[in-house]
């Protein structure tokens, strides 16, 4: 955990993130779309796939081709259900995402939906943004230059919205550092008596 501080006050905070590790890749799009709640075209073209990413907690990342697809996303629970059991996977968090770019600034803009780990949906995904980020890299979504300013925008559709800053650093193509971090206050401190 890395603080930064500014003027005494608590301004932002950091967290390393064990390296992702990726899972299978999903192909049946008509499958995918269903179980997201949204058409098939709205599925992302060219080289980004649906594909479960962890760095402890898997997700299964969605991409999709607008910001306004990533609005009208709804989990289908049994159609996802069916979906991962097609592919000998469990039931997921699953984390839909668009690299539509906007005046915002953001790399991506993104909803988080865990109903099986009790959430319906996150307004902002530390433990899915690091995987994230490495998913971008990997699949050259980013430049490896860029790859240490990224910025996931989530929670705008609940009305929550939050930005999670993500730094990966590379060395010879291998990713040796994954933090995920965001602006931060204290809001409690206390003293441990022996």
């Amino acid at each position: 955990m890395g603080l930064e501080w500014g003027q005494n006050a608590l301004r932002f905070a950091w967290m390393t993130q064990p390296i992702p590790t990726f899972g299978p890749i999903v192909t049946d799009s008509v499958a995918v779309a269903a179980a997201v709640g949204v058409q098939p075209c709205d599925l992302a073209d060219g080289n980004l796939p649906v594909q479960v990413a962890s760095s402890g907690v898997p997700f299964l990342y969605v991409p999709l081709r607008s910001r306004a697809a990533v609005d009208a996303a709804s989990i289908e629970r049994g159609r996802l259900c069916a979906l991962l059991r097609s592919v000998d996977l469990e039931e997921l968090p699953v984390f839909v995402f668009s690299c539509q770019p906007a005046d915002d600034a953001a790399t991506v803009y993104s909803r988080m939906f865990g109903p099986c780990i009790g959430i319906p949906e996150d307004p902002a995904t530390g433990a899915a943004s690091g995987p994230l980020g490495a998913y971008l890299l990997q699949h050259n979504a980013v430049s490896v230059d860029n790859a240490s300013r990224l910025v996931n925008l989530q929670g705008v559709r609940m009305g929550r919205p939050g930005r999670i800053y993500i730094s990966l650093s590379s060395r010879a193509g291998v990713l040796e550092e994954v933090r995920v971090g965001g602006e931060a206050v204290v809001v409690g401190a206390g003293t441990v008596l022996d």
